[in-house]
């Protein structure tokens, strides 16, 4: 495969959708829940199903918006077009959604149910377009994973600025009144994240030409399923998939159960807000990292390695005693250090496994395959946010009060061992990833070849 020089201002101007996507995506996940029951007024139990609910319906339209892009034709391209026109809409219903209009309980539910999922279906019109564009930019495996690290860096300071600013701008445009102080603080936020995406549009180009092999006529629905389901029949994209849905079972269930870990472990509710942007900010350093480590190593080596990283990082977690809450956070930064370093490789591989399937006569469908590994993702969320609500209740957990030691043992648990379960999973389906540097590169031309009908017949003659 040849080599191809991207320049770093495409890759910051890539990075910079990313930084968009974080920023709505980030205080979503951050700060929707508090705000739907302490602001908004919805029981907790009813936005926990909405929150639920609505991501199953999101990572059923993945697959469809996947198929649009994947089919759309246009003088920008395929995918960069709703970076253009989806960029205001995201930014408004961002707005609407932490908005509180006066209505009785079962009005509220009903406006946070429309517009969180519209936000949601925007968010997935956007970002899998997005996804899918980084892997048109250049075909060169290194270039991939070096526009990814660009693109994870980015998103990671997104969401730091969103845990350091979100409250204090709540506080400074709300003047004391929160509901006013949330819906002025999205606003400001949602504009900056609507530049971010026109930057990125004007900053990146395709280079990829679209697949030449025709989309078979008929029914559009059809198609798009017919389009999904050939994602399974493509192994190493399967094994992608399913370490992402591991990968973000881990980094739900560690981000649920961080503010119970520092406050009821180490008593220290005051550190919360450190364990959340400290972290993320070692993740910046972790992503920037694979840009230069992805010149050295093989992708796949490299993935390895880092997962081995992040089971050492939070192994050493479990012994710690209740006083030492720095060396805690030490880890935690040394954790998503190394998982920074693995999430932009993961994404990488992602356009390489379409290429694979697509040497052996496949269409070649990015925004599908993006689709369907964003859909894992989003389930990986979703399941590991209820697995840290279920483990809790599964270890007595009684909020606001003093827990017992088999709360605190089991909130310990959930936060250092789930993620080593998780990342045991993942590097044994990660055995039978093949995608390596060498093999992309000289390997799948070989396989290709030895597959072909022609020289089947030589090696019979």
């Amino acid at each position: 495969m040849g080599t191809s020089s991207i320049s770093i201002r495409e890759k910051i101007g890539y990075g910079l959708g990313d930084t968009a996507s974080n920023i709505v995506f980030q205080v979503v996940i951050n700060f929707l829940l508090v705000f739907y029951t302490d602001v908004f007024g919805i029981s907790a139990a009813a936005a926990g199903t909405l929150l639920l609910v609505v991501r199953i319906f999101d990572g059923i339209t993945d697959p469809l918006v996947g198929g649009m892009a994947d089919r759309t034709r246009s003088r920008w391209g395929r995918y960069r077009p709703y970076l253009l026109l989806m960029a205001l809409p995201y930014a408004g219903l961002a707005v609407l959604a932490f908005t509180t209009p006066d209505l009785g309980e079962n009005g509220k539910l009903v406006y946070a149910y429309i517009t969180y999922t519209l936000l949601m279906t925007v968010y997935t019109a956007i970002n899998i377009p997005y996804s899918a564009l980084g892997g048109v930019i250049t075909e060169d495996t290194t270039e991939r994973a070096s526009i990814q690290s660009y693109r994870f860096a980015m998103a990671m300071v997104g969401g730091a600025l969103v845990s350091a600013l979100t409250l204090p701008l709540v506080n400074l445009l709300g003047q004391g009144d929160k509901a006013f102080g949330y819906q002025m603080a999205m606003a400001v936020m949602a504009a900056i994240a609507a530049l971010c995406f026109f930057i990125c549009f004007w900053s990146t180009r395709e280079r990829v030409a679209p697949d030449t092999v025709a989309d078979s006529k008929g029914n559009i629905a059809k198609n798009f399923a017919g389009d999904f389901f050939n994602l399974f029949r493509n192994s190493q994209w399967a094994i992608i998939a399913a370490a992402t849905f591991f990968l973000l079972v881990l980094v739900a269930m560690r981000g649920a159960v961080t503010p119970f870990y520092v406050t009821y472990y180490f008593q220290s509710e005051s550190l919360v807000s450190m364990f959340v942007t400290l972290p993320m900010l070692a993740g910046v350093a972790g992503a920037v990292s694979t840009n230069f480590l992805t010149k050295r190593f093989c992708k796949a080596r490299l993935f390895n390695w880092a997962m081995i990283g992040v089971i050492v990082t939070h192994a050493a977690l479990l012994p710690l005693g209740r006083d030492q809450v720095y060396l805690a956070l030490a880890l935690a930064m040394a954790a998503n250090f190394v998982h920074m370093i693995a999430i932009p490789l993961i994404f990488s591989m992602v356009p390489d496994t379409v290429d694979w399937f697509a040497s052996k006569g496949h269409p070649k469908k990015m925004a599908m395959a993006y689709s369907g590994h964003l859909m894992a993702l989003k389930l990986g969320l979703a399941f590991g946010g209820a697995s840290a609500g279920w483990l809790l209740g599964y270890f007595d957990y009684v909020p606001n009060a003093e827990q017992s030691e088999r709360t605190l043992d089991g909130i310990v648990l959930i936060y250092a061992a789930g993620p080593v379960v998780c990342t045991l999973i993942t590097m044994a389906l990660f055995r039978n990833y093949r995608l390596t540097n060498v093999f992309m590169a000289t390997g799948m031309r070989a396989e290709n070849a030895a597959d072909s009908p022609d020289t089947a017949n030589a090696v019979s003659n």
